[in-house]
């Protein structure tokens, strides 16, 4: 049996960026068992001192940081080893590393990347146009989009969206449903990068059951009937390559995996 590892994310602003790293460290092992405990906005040496002092009260702990401040990230490297727990800095050679290659001094200051900046207020306003054109709400400016996605149902056309709009790209999705239309000035449009998502019938099936197992609608036969869905794909393949869309298929891939083949194709698209 494999040992329980206490996992410690000890960071001096939101934690985001230590989460997303651990998400990646711990992919890459199968057999890793663990409970992980998170500290935000950890700024103080006594804040550190109660952090260890629970690492010491359990076995098999472990901590994980990203703190840029010089002297408060020594600190929390010196009483782990004192207290003999593994401790591991993520940004810290990374910045040192930096500030070699550029030849100038870090600012060192926690939070930094949150400032207040265009590219903030850029992601805000992606997110708000996403919002407002999910599922094909609103269509009358696509114009104004970065990227319209089209695919059936269950094809992770929303969170896909909301995805890219927290990287600043203004996201409209549209549903595709079977012998319906799309909206006239798609197939016009040659400005804004159109993207169709397809996945696996079978995949599909699985998993609009289960939406239906908590919907409870007896109404909704077609929508897991797997003929149905499978004529739904087929039709919509056959309307990408009609208008020579990009087309992805989802089908094993997670969100972010989608998103970055969507950014890649959206750069093509640039400099085309």
């Amino acid at each position: 049996m494999n040992e329980k590892y206490n996992v410690y994310l000890v960071s001096d602003s939101t934690g985001e960026t230590l989460d997303r790293i651990f998400l990646s460290l711990k992919s890459q092992f199968e057999n890793f068992e663990y409970e992980k405990k998170e500290f935000a906005f950890i700024r103080t040496e006594q804040q550190i001192d109660k952090i260890i002092k629970q690492c010491n009260e359990v076995q098999n702990s472990l901590i994980l940081y990203t703190i840029v401040e010089t002297k408060l990230a020594k600190y929390i490297a010196n009483q782990s080893q004192k207290f003999d727990v593994p401790c591991f800095g993520i940004l810290g050679n990374l910045i040192l590393s930096f500030s070699k290659l550029l030849n100038q001094k870090a600012i060192h200051k926690p939070s930094a990347q949150h400032v207040l900046d265009d590219d903030y207020y850029k992601r805000i306003e992606a997110i708000q146009f996403t919002m407002s054109h999910d599922d094909g709400k609103k269509i009358d400016d696509i114009n104004s989009a970065d990227v319209i996605l089209l695919g059936v149902s269950r094809t992770s056309k929303t969170p896909t969206s909301i995805y890219l709009a927290n990287r600043g790209y203004k996201t409209i999705n549209i549903p595709l449903v079977l012998d319906q239309q799309i909206p006239e000035g798609l197939t016009k449009n040659k400005s804004v990068c159109i993207i169709g998502l397809v996945a696996d019938p079978e995949r599909l099936a699985d998993i609009r059951r289960n939406r239906v197992a908590i919907m409870k609608d007896p109404k909704l036969k077609d929508y897991t009937n797997l003929d149905f869905i499978r004529k739904e794909v087929d039709d919509s393949k056959t309307l990408f390559k009609k208008n020579n869309w990009p087309t992805i298929d989802v089908t094993r891939r997670s969100v972010e995996e989608t998103a970055a083949s969507i950014l890649k194709i959206i750069e093509i698209k640039k400099h085309k």
